[in-house]
């Protein structure tokens, strides 16, 4: 299974959370805070939404940067992914 987003919506899979700190202090599970970044898995094809033409700027393989409490979590099998809107990525972090 795929999950083939629409419209403006964009697929992610967030990165691992650390599970040490910088200097070496181990975290529990309830720590560890949320990276905010993650990769993009799939991209939705833009068009209308809401009555405005969206381009999609964002590309499979990217990492980007998305909103704190943004999307909706989806579990597909064993992989966990997060919906999100175009609008709720803030940044493509480039090497």
């Amino acid at each position: 299974m795929k999950l083939v987003p629409l419209g403006d919506r964009v697929v992610l899979k967030q990165n691992v959370a650390e599970e040490t700190t910088k200097s070496g202090i181990i975290l529990s599970g309830s720590a560890k805070e949320k990276p905010q970044q993650a990769e993009v898995i799939a991209v939705g094809p833009g068009g209308m939404v809401d009555g405005k033409e969206v381009a999609m700027s964002v590309k499979v393989g990217q990492q980007v940067i998305y909103s704190k409490y943004a999307g909706t979590e989806v579990k597909l099998g064993d992989e966990e992914f997060i919906v999100v809107r175009q609008s709720d990525i803030l940044a493509v972090v480039e090497d």
